[in-house]
């Protein structure tokens, strides 16, 4: 069910709001993918072709963020702008953040994957496409760094599609974590967790599903079932953009010395790691990033179309 929330702290923009209330399919976009995930120009671009790629499919797109005090699930393009010629000016909203930018009614705010989730769930949407995940850091056993994208995960009823879990994170102890919190894992065409960059790892996938439908009918029932939080969709970036592994694996480590030398923590590391894997494999894993969102939010589409079929036969 969803929360009833103040016009004053969430606005949805009105073809994102007919298409939930006609129960049409919309797919949610996170903003830190345009401020912290890629550099401007090619942020913004990369947003507007994740929105055009959603539309081609047949779905609405509702990129969120927060601009002048409220949530926003559906930002216009000349706030993408904004956030994109912000870049990492802009404040990283995660849900710890978002009654503190709420308050401050100057804040520009791009939304993590678990703030995206927070605020998809309260505007209605239930499924959501992004890159990868946060999940946990190497080395978390010492740090105890552990992104609470996956405790969003554990509580909010909201469909997550991405490329699996960034592959500068311990996807092992990131698989168990989702465990524990009884997160389904379900693996699109594929047996394995995917790594980002690259189309596999050594960790298999709770399910495997090979068409829409299927994800759809498996979240009608769990939600309807009032089995609360939400599902992991983990989808390959395609073979064509997939990056070498062990290119990408030398890059990444490479990448995480640096971090360490520079003494780089909490949540400006993903940013780093990100923007340092780019500059060492001269640029191929930004284009590796924008085509697996691309992959994703067209996935992403089909799912949800297909359980807005699902929802109205229900009904």
């Amino acid at each position: 069910m969803t929360q009833q929330v103040s016009s004053d702290y969430l606005a949805v923009a009105p073809e994102v709001r007919d298409a939930i209330a006609d129960n049409r399919p919309v797919v949610a976009l996170e903003s830190t993918i345009i401020s912290h995930g890629m550099p401007y120009p090619e942020n913004v671009e990369t947003a507007m072709r994740v929105e055009a790629t959603v539309r081609a499919q047949g779905a609405i797109p509702a990129t969120i963020g927060i601009v002048k005090g409220r949530l926003r699930a559906g930002l216009g393009a000349d706030q993408i702008e904004s956030l994109g010629q912000a870049g990492q000016r802009a404040v990283k909203i995660s849900r710890r953040d978002i009654p503190f930018a709420l308050a401050d009614k100057t804040v520009i705010g791009a939304t993590t994957v678990a703030a995206t989730m927070v605020v998809a769930s309260l505007a209605g949407i239930r499924v959501f496409a992004t890159g990868g995940i946060g999940g946990v850091h190497r080395g978390a056993e010492h740090s105890m760094d552990i992104s609470a994208d996956l405790q969003e995960l554990a509580n909010t009823s909201v469909a997550v599609v991405c490329a699996g879990a960034k592959s500068i994170l311990d996807i092992g102890l990131t698989r168990e974590y989702l465990e524990t919190y009884g997160v389904p894992v379900i693996g699109y065409n594929t047996d394995c967790w995917p790594a980002f960059y690259t189309r596999r790892s050594e960790f298999p996938v709770d399910y495997t599903h090979t068409n829409p439908e299927e994800t759809a009918a498996m979240l009608a029932c769990k939600w309807g079932l009032g089995l609360q939080g939400g599902v992991l969709v983990c989808v390959p970036v395609p073979e064509q953009y997939a990056q070498n592994e062990e290119i990408i694996n030398n890059a990444i480590n490479n990448a995480l010395a640096g971090l360490k030398s520079k003494g780089i923590s909490g949540k400006e590391t993903t940013p780093f790691l990100l923007s340092k894997i780019a500059e060492i494999t001269g640029g191929s894993s930004l284009a590796t990033n924008i085509e697996l969102v691309l992959n994703n939010a067209a996935i992403a589409s089909r799912i949800a179309i297909s359980y807005s079929a699902t929802s109205a036969r229900q009904n």
